[in-house]
């Protein structure tokens, strides 16, 4: 199974890959034991503001990522490819 990142446009290039780092190691610690990921693929993926707040409404089960360093906001999240991740993000860019 995949595991999907996303990330926040508005951020330069290298906080995108660190973001997404941290959403990846996030989700890991959370939930260890029962994640159905083994280091597999990963997808890294891109969205401005609206979008990734509509996702955050319209997606469960995923693991949030906030930055302390910018005023703890939400800059990432990591969740399984499900066919309904899958679907969902079928139209985002990749970061």
């Amino acid at each position: 199974m995949k595991l999907y990142v996303l990330v926040r446009d508005n951020l330069s290039k290298s906080q995108q890959g660190v973001q997404a780092g941290h959403a990846v190691a996030e989700i890991i610690l959370r939930n260890s034991a029962d994640l159905a990921w083994n280091n597999g693929t990963l997808v890294y993926l891109k969205a401005n503001k609206t979008s990734f707040d509509t996702t955050l409404k319209e997606l469960e089960g995923y693991t949030i990522f906030r930055e302390p360093d910018i005023g703890n906001t939400i800059t990432a999240l990591a969740l399984l490819g499900t066919d309904k991740v899958v679907e969902y993000f079928k139209n985002f860019k990749l970061v």
